[in-house]
């Protein structure tokens, strides 16, 4: 059984939710307050796996926000401490579409990201406007089933991060 280290658990838990952020804002300057330089991101097959440095991660949320409207929830997380897992959903209400899945996450020595492994809810089908698990009941168990309203100061940092990436 694995010991729950409280001293690191908070911490961890912050910078993914931070992590979450600044994939909402669209910043380049959150981005680089919780991800390692050489940060690597998996994604499953056929993602376009994997992205090597925070730069690269960043200009692909970036990138979906601008073209896609995304936006991100975190579900569920659970951290021990030692490893962190959240399940998320990436809304991309400017297609009509969302993909359910989770993450894992390992840190440096700063206590920022340095890797990030993501899992699909369902293998990735462009032609399905919700890709998530057969028969789970998202709604009953109070998952977000449609984009959710930003709060009005990451909605504002947003559009002042999106103009300068322009």
């Amino acid at each position: 059984m694995t010991t729950i280290d409280e001293t690191r658990r908070e911490p961890m838990i912050q910078a993914v939710r931070a992590y979450f952020e600044a994939c909402n804002t669209a910043s380049r300057e959150r981005f680089a307050q919780v991800l390692a330089e050489g940060c690597v991101h998996y994604f499953p097959p056929l993602a376009g796996s994997p992205y090597l440095g925070r730069d690269a991660i960043a200009d692909l949320w970036i990138g979906f926000v601008r073209a896609k409207g995304s936006t991100w929830t975190i579900d569920r997380l659970v951290c021990d401490g030692t490893e962190i897992c959240v399940e998320w959903t990436h809304f991309k209400p400017q297609v009509g579409e969302h993909i359910r899945g989770s993450e894992w996450y390992t840190f440096d020595a700063d206590g920022k990201i340095d890797a990030i492994w993501a899992h699909y809810a369902s293998p990735r089908d462009p032609e399905r406007p919700a890709n998530e698990l057969d028969g789970f009941d998202y709604a009953a168990l109070d998952y977000p089933l449609a984009p959710p309203a930003l709060d009005p100061a990451i909605a504002a940092e947003r559009a002042r991060n999106l103009a300068d990436e322009a």
